[in-house]
């Protein structure tokens, strides 16, 4: 698959899901839903998440990347785009039971960052 082609299919299917996720937002009604509601509401949210982060993740490294490898670049970008996307939806349902604090903010922000960092060092160790 060439970065254009890939480009104009991960941009054509983040639509969709943005789509998926209003469409979610206007049916839904989050005080008389029950768990598949809430399920479809973080699902749809986390697939556009993935998407844009990703999308925009990749014009951003490629634009400043010394090495042009671009399948490293997806990549990278798509896994990071995953694991932000799972912060903030893990943010998200905390906030909805009402179990934010600061400190478990950044205890999230710990868990996530070392996860990442583990995740970087398995593909180093790797090569």
């Amino acid at each position: 698959m060439t970065l254009k082609n890939y480009l104009w299919v991960m941009s054509v299917l983040t639509i969709v899901c943005w789509g998926i996720f209003a469409f979610v937002v206007n049916m839904v009604d989050p005080f008389s839903t029950n768990w598949l509601g809430y399920l479809l509401f973080y699902a749809s949210l986390a697939a556009s998440l993935i998407g844009t982060i990703s999308i925009f993740g990749f014009l951003l490294r490629y634009s400043f990347a010394k090495e042009k490898a671009i399948f490293n670049l997806v990549k990278i970008s798509f896994r990071q785009s995953f694991i932000l996307s799972l912060f903030i939806i893990s943010f998200l349902i905390l906030k909805s039971f009402d179990l934010f604090s600061w400190i478990n903010l950044i205890l999230l922000i710990i868990l996530f960052t070392f996860l990442e960092i583990s995740m970087s060092l398995k593909k180093k160790i790797k090569k």
